[in-house]
């Protein structure tokens, strides 16, 4: 069965200028998600789909492939991972290629490990999923949280306002650091996350949200941490 690892890195980062090849404790973000990808050796290809040449060429020092660039439909801030997705298929089988699964990793995903991708895999193998990805639990029940209007505090879902927390049910959220997922099913659905998807779950000392500079100096703390750096 052939896989293709897909990691997703346009130029045109605005939040964080440069985001995909910034330094993160020293090396180019993206390549913890290429180095993790060619660890595993779950993949056929690892490939980047890119519009900047200088991604591009980071990428291919870091051991992954950049077959073609990525198309200005493919590249403006309204493009979707699905989009960059099937552009990257129907390239590949332009070429003669094709794969029966594929992997999309983010390229500002650093605590991405070969471990992880290989749990992920066997669980979209052994689970007939359309789609695995990683998850986080939410530290607080959701349940309980509260919306600002008008400055006053109200309840989301008032009925719990006496409820225990230890009496509600759990709440997670997508890690957002990749997908693993079936071909033949994304081309037909065009989406990563359907109602057959599977997940696995991380603790919070294993992901990061990277949306901002305070975010970047987090997830830096967290990974020295998990590692033990200094």
């Amino acid at each position: 069965m052939s896989s293709i690892a897909i990691i997703p890195a346009r130029g045109g980062s605005k939040r964080i200028p440069r985001k995909n090849i910034k330094s993160f404790l020293g090396e180019p973000i993206i390549t913890y998600s290429i180095k993790a990808a060619l660890m595993s050796g779950l993949f056929d290809e690892v490939m980047v789909s890119t519009d900047d040449e200088e991604i591009a060429q980071v990428a291919r020092d870091s051991g992954a492939t950049v077959p073609f660039l990525r198309s200005a439909a493919a590249s403006d801030d309204f493009a979707s991972t699905a989009q960059v997705l099937e552009e990257v298929l129907t390239s590949y089988k332009n070429q003669g290629r094709t794969f029966d699964q594929g992997c999309c990793i983010y390229p500002t995903a650093p605590f991405v490990t070969a471990q992880l991708l290989d749990l992920a895999h066997a669980r979209l193998s052994e689970g007939d999923f359309d789609t695995v990805f990683p998850v986080l639990r939410y530290s607080y029940p959701i349940w309980r949280s509260l919306k600002v209007e008008e400055g006053k505090a109200l309840m989301n879902w008032p009925e719990h306002l006496q409820s225990r927390s230890q009496d509600l049910p759990h709440a997670f959220h997508d890690a957002g650091q990749f997908y693993w997922f079936r071909v033949e099913s994304f081309l037909k659905k065009r989406v990563l996350f359907t109602d057959n998807s599977g997940v696995v779950e991380l603790s919070e000392l294993e992901a990061q949200d990277i949306d901002s500079e305070t975010d970047w100096k987090l997830a830096e703390l967290k990974y020295k941490l998990l590692y033990n750096l200094d």
